[in-house]
């Protein structure tokens, strides 16, 4: 038989086969880019940190966050091995060095922060004023993306007159400066956290129906929705089922911006006096009752604006990190 015809039999060995390999998902895809990078890690860590330390840091140092000590008010932080509880305060003829610890004779005794003008621990009031700032946010953002979805997935998709008596609701609302709502409901409602909620969600949700609305906007003639509307399927269903999941990137993106504004409103109308009632504490009341003492005992005023700053510094960093990793104009 002539060679050219002879079949050759080749070993699976030597054989190579092709594979294919499913492509990452946008939610996985974006976690990969997300974390990527180390500032978006950094926040993240941080954001627990604060978080954890939130719910635990009340407790670590053994005193409850509203007990008096009228006797042991405004004594200067103790650590062991790192402050001594010694402060300098302005006299006629200079500053003077004092202790009360060893003035009261408490050897065995430590207030990592300090204590306020009623003898309270600033440690355990600090973090207690996080966890109800943290608290407050939260909640008025989960409520706010609640209502801004709904709202503004219902204006976008059904369009026509509904969109636009719906975006004139919002025009008018929205032209009232957010300040001024909140401010003078807090002077009309009864203090306290479900008024700060209150307060923060009537006029938080705009922002997030408008995401929700642009969003709809560009999806609702994409192919699957209108294969989606061809098999008879209703508007409802398409809204939650088919247009929402293609969209949550977006609005995660936007509760993440919107906590860092709740929180620093919660901030401010506790400096000002408009936020929880006397006896309570956030970040702001501790700020403000910190601020009118400064000069003369500027411990107080340090350690609650410090955990302000990096409970804003980490949120911004998350939301920015999530805005580059799942908003798709972002994505290269």
């Amino acid at each position: 038989m002539n060679n050219d015809f002879q079949f050759h039999v080749h070993q699976a060995e030597s054989l190579v086969i092709d594979r294919s390999f499913a492509g990452d998902s946008f939610f996985k895809a974006g976690v990969k880019r997300f974390f990527a990078r180390k500032s978006n890690v950094f926040g993240l860590v941080l954001l627990c940190l604060l978080i954890i330390m939130s719910i635990i840091g009340p407790h670590l140092s053994g005193w409850n966050y509203s007990e008096q000590h009228l006797d042991r008010a405004n004594m200067a932080p103790r650590i062991p091995g790192i402050l001594s509880g010694e402060e300098n305060l302005p006299g006629t003829n200079g500053s003077i060095r004092v202790n009360r610890y060893e003035q009261l004779g408490l050897t065995d005794t430590y207030y990592y922060f300090g204590t306020d003008e009623l003898g309270r621990d600033l440690f355990s009031r600090c973090f207690q004023g996080l966890r109800v700032s943290v608290l407050i946010a939260l909640a008025a953002a989960l409520i706010d993306l609640v209502i801004g979805i709904n709202y503004g997935m219902i204006s976008g998709y059904f369009g026509g007159k509904v969109d636009l008596c719906m975006q004139q609701i919002i025009d008018i609302a929205g032209s009232i400066p957010t300040l001024v709502v909140v401010t003078l409901l807090m002077l009309v409602l009864k203090p306290g956290i479900g008024t700060i909620i209150f307060a923060l969600m009537l006029t938080g949700w705009m922002e997030m129906s408008i995401i929700a609305r642009t969003q709809v906007l560009k999806l609702k003639e994409e192919e699957f929705v209108l294969a989606s509307r061809t098999l008879g399927a209703g508007r409802f269903f398409i809204l939650f089922k088919e247009i929402l999941p293609n969209i949550t990137g977006a609005l995660i993106t936007e509760i993440m911006v919107s906590i860092p504004s709740a929180i620093f409103l919660e901030t401010f109308l506790s400096f000002v006096g408009l936020g929880l009632p006397i006896g309570s504490c956030s970040l702001g009341s501790l700020i403000s009752s910190g601020f009118d003492s400064c000069l003369l005992h500027p411990y107080k005023l340090f350690p609650s604006m410090i955990v302000l700053i990096l409970l804003m510094i980490a949120c911004n960093l998350v939301a920015d990190g999530l805005r580059e990793a799942f908003d798709t104009r972002s994505v290269r």
